[in-house]
């Protein structure tokens, strides 16, 4: 007896599924998550809070205008006055237009910006890491949905075994020992399927946590474009572009900036003002003379107004001592991100030089353990190979099949992350422009930083992500894997 099964055919790609007419594709997920996951779009959110910092920064050097009025009753008057009024309706409007603040909204401003380019950056690294997840568990998909195929297909060569095994045990052929260990080997690859169902269950719901839908028929994934010829070059482009070595300058030269602003304390502030005033006694203004009283009055005064301050307990020092102290960390930051991504770039490109590597071997390693399996059976036919040959044969070969698939899961997954890290594996670089109207945080900024109308508010906010309770829970089965025999 012959078993030859499919697997070969199936490792062509890391999806050992033929792909059905239907089918998601890696570019769908990425879409999906871009454009429905809630990690995201809180992301999105709290960039649009720090858009509105240079609004408040800039609040600072506008005029302000401001009105006022007190209606009173004067319940016990005066025993020697003549004319005392029983009410009183005064009004009065202020205008006053800051000239000069020590700098301290100047700086504030440009701060605000910094921060906003940081956060800008740090939306950046949340698109990446979210792409980077998504690509992982995709991958993660795939590979158990492998796994189960594999096992399935043991589980099914197995019981072909051992019912041979049986048979020619009927006949004397074989020992009761041949048939036990044919029943044991079974009995444990059944309970190897059974991991890798519930495994595959697992990575189901993670993808839908993740991308909002369920993975249906995953496709393989195309292949990679722009990967670095070595470490040194990968390290180059990360240090340029990756997001969170961005944001971290940015924010080291925002706390510079606070320096400054803390500092201005000290400094003289001059602005211009004006009000008027308006008075009226409502009738009730006596006279000395016995005629009516004019019952109204008008004012109106504008001037400049120096404020120099003297001494404010050491309390402006202590605030430019501490933002001084703040920049030193944020400059320290840069460093130790910096460190983190040539580090992790490094790491990256490694593993992902190993898997390929790995890749390799495991492909020489799937076609010597499917001839050896060959030959051992063959052999045991004219009784030079024993049952327990036949299984360890059998069991080497799916031990090179899962290798092989786990080294493609993590050569891809290796590859993206080290795209994602150089800051290469953003929206625009996954070709998701082509789907639909990327997200521009700028397009916020631009909005509201003109606005100067206090009465100006944004709608109720909502969530907009989608809910996953309706989705149905996942299983661990996959299209139906067979083998033939003769």
């Amino acid at each position: 007896m012959r078993i030859r099964n499919a697997i070969p055919a199936l490792l062509a790609g890391v999806c050992l599924l033929a792909t059905p007419a239907q089918a998601d594709t890696l570019k769908d997920a990425l879409l999906r998550a871009y454009e429905d996951n809630p990690t995201l779009e809180s992301a999105r959110a709290q960039q649009r809070a720090t858009d509105e910092s240079v609004v408040i920064q800039r609040s600072q050097a506008l005029p302000s205008l401001s009105a006022s009025g007190t209606y009173s009753e004067f319940l016990r008057q005066s025993s020697t006055s003549f004319i005392s009024p029983e009410r009183q309706l005064n009004a009065s409007v202020d205008l006053s237009v800051p000239v000069y603040q020590g700098g301290a909204v100047r700086n504030g401003i440009l701060a605000a910006e910094n921060r906003i380019e940081a956060g800008r950056a740090g939306l950046r690294s949340t698109e990446s890491g979210l792409f980077a997840d998504v690509v992982a568990i995709y991958m993660d998909v795939i590979l158990n949905e492998a796994l189960v195929a594999l096992s399935t297909n043991n589980v099914n060569v197995l019981a072909v075994n051992l019912e041979a095994t049986s048979d020619r045990f009927e006949i004397g052929d074989l020992t009761r020992t041949d048939v036990a260990q044919s029943e044991s080997r079974l009995a444990v690859a059944r309970g190897d399927l059974r991991t890798a169902e519930a495994n595959l269950v697992n990575a189901r719901e993670r993808y839908i946590a993740l991308v909002g839908m369920a993975p249906t028929n995953l496709e393989p994934p195309p292949p990679l474009p722009g990967l670095p010829d070595s470490p040194d070059a990968a390290v180059d482009v990360a240090l340029e572009h990756n997001p969170d070595l961005i944001a971290a300058r940015e924010r080291a030269e925002a706390a510079g900036y606070d320096i400054e602003v803390a500092g201005a304390g000290r400094l003289p502030t001059v602005s211009l003002f004006t009000n008027g005033g308006y008075q009226n006694f409502l009738g009730t203004l006596g006279s000395l003379t016995g005629d009516t009283a004019d019952q109204t009055s008008t004012s109106a005064t504008a001037g400049v107004r120096l404020s120099v301050p003297l001494f404010q307990g050491g309390r402006v020092a202590a605030q430019q001592r501490q933002a001084t102290a703040t920049a030193q960390s944020s400059l320290e930051q840069v460093i130790a991100t910096e460190r983190s991504v040539i580090a992790q770039t490094r790491a990256i490109y490694s593993n992902w030089r190993a898997s390929n590597a790995i890749i390799a071997s495991s492909e020489a390693a799937v076609a010597a353990a499917e001839l050896s399996l060959e030959g051992v059976r063959a052999e045991s036919t004219v009784g030079n190979r024993t049952i327990l040959d036949i299984l360890d044969a059998q069991r080497e070969l799916l031990r090179a099949q899962v290798q092989l698939v786990t080294a493609r899961r993590n050569a891809y997954v290796a590859g993206f992350s080290l795209l994602a890290i150089m800051g290469k594996a953003e929206a625009r670089d996954l070709g998701l422009d082509e789907e639909g109207v990327l997200y521009d945080p700028v397009d916020n900024y631009d909005r509201v930083r003109g606005i100067v109308w206090d009465w100006q508010r944004d709608p109720e906010p909502v969530s907009t992500s989608s809910r996953t309770v309706d989705i149905p829970a996942p299983d661990g089965e996959i299209a139906d894997t067979s083998i033939t025999g003769d």
